[in-house]
């Protein structure tokens, strides 16, 4: 079959109609899924109505799942899913909405910060599948920016000052940037930092895009001050609305993106409802600190 995809996005991002993913893929879907990956970076499949067991089987057909462990400050007898899950609900394991003033949800806070899934591992996310299962009666939005029209439209001398440096990740940098300081001792040694390419090459595409994210903080070689301020300066100009797709969830929404070509962030809801969103990650490539430069 030949997938139907309405871009929905100023220069990427594509809405998916007229297939059903909880149902065993067609001969050769799979494959135009990745080739659709390669042209739009984000995809979204409306009326998708999941159980945990048929999103992990589609998941799987699109790689092998990065299983969640000690990704946030949940500790393992509090996890409400599956490691199989990234839990980016705002839900405890019973299932109800946490307190205003809960760690864990002020952790979570710093999802609204423009970050690439998984950039604090050694070997980041490729894809990040997210589905709707709750969603607040306002607000709760997810941005996506364009991460390879952005590194286009960079000039030239910036491209080959930023090409060959080496950034460090970690969530401890992304969340002190919002004001959340109250990590253990075991947390700080968990979440200690991982280095990642500044600009990425894609595998199959050829082309450069910007790897930012707000957990980056250092740069290899660079003074802090100056390295921050670069990184800020890049944040700001990859997340001009001409790069940017904002989604606005539907009940049983599943969102794809790519991780290597985009950054993302969640936006504020009211508290005190629920939004239940279940992610499914597709382990990366390999370190990015690896990669050749073409």
């Amino acid at each position: 079959m030949t997938l139907s995809i309405r871009q929905v996005g100023p220069c990427f991002a594509g809405e998916v109609t007229g297939i059903d993913l909880t149902k065993p893929l067609p001969s050769g879907v799979a494959q135009e899924i990745h080739d659709a990956m390669d042209e739009y970076a984000v995809l979204v499949f409306p009326n998708q109505n999941f159980t945990d067991e048929t999103q992990i089987a589609f998941t799987e057909h699109l790689g092998q799942i990065e299983h969640s462990i000690g990704a946030g400050l949940r500790k393992p007898d509090e996890y409400r899913l599956s490691t199989h899950f990234a839990d980016v609900s705002n839900l405890d394991k019973e299932n109800k909405v946490y307190g205003r003033e809960d760690r864990r949800r002020l952790f979570a806070i710093g999802n609204r910060l423009w970050h690439s899934d998984s950039s604090f591992k050694v070997v980041p996310a490729k894809y990040s599948l997210l589905h709707a299962r709750a969603i607040p009666s306002k607000g709760g939005n997810t941005e996506f920016a364009d991460m390879r029209t952005a590194y286009d439209a960079l000039d030239h001398e910036t491209k080959e000052h930023i090409d060959d440096m080496i950034a460090e990740h970690t969530q401890i940098h992304s969340r002190r940037s919002v004001g959340f300081e109250e990590f253990d001792e075991e947390e700080r040694i968990r979440m200690a930092p991982v280095k990642q390419r500044l600009v990425r090459i894609h595998p199959s595409t050829g082309r450069k895009s910007l790897y930012l994210s707000s957990h980056a903080g250092r740069i290899d070689g660079v003074p802090v001050t100056e390295a921050m301020l670069l990184l800020k300066d890049l944040t700001e100009h990859a997340t001009q609305r001409e790069y940017v797709y904002s989604h606005k969830w539907r009940l049983h929404d599943l969102v794809i993106w790519d991780n290597r070509r985009t950054m993302h962030r969640a936006r504020p809801f009211p508290e005190n409802e629920p939004r239940d969103m279940r992610r499914t990650t597709v382990i990366g490539d390999g370190p990015t600190v690896e990669q050749q430069v073409a």
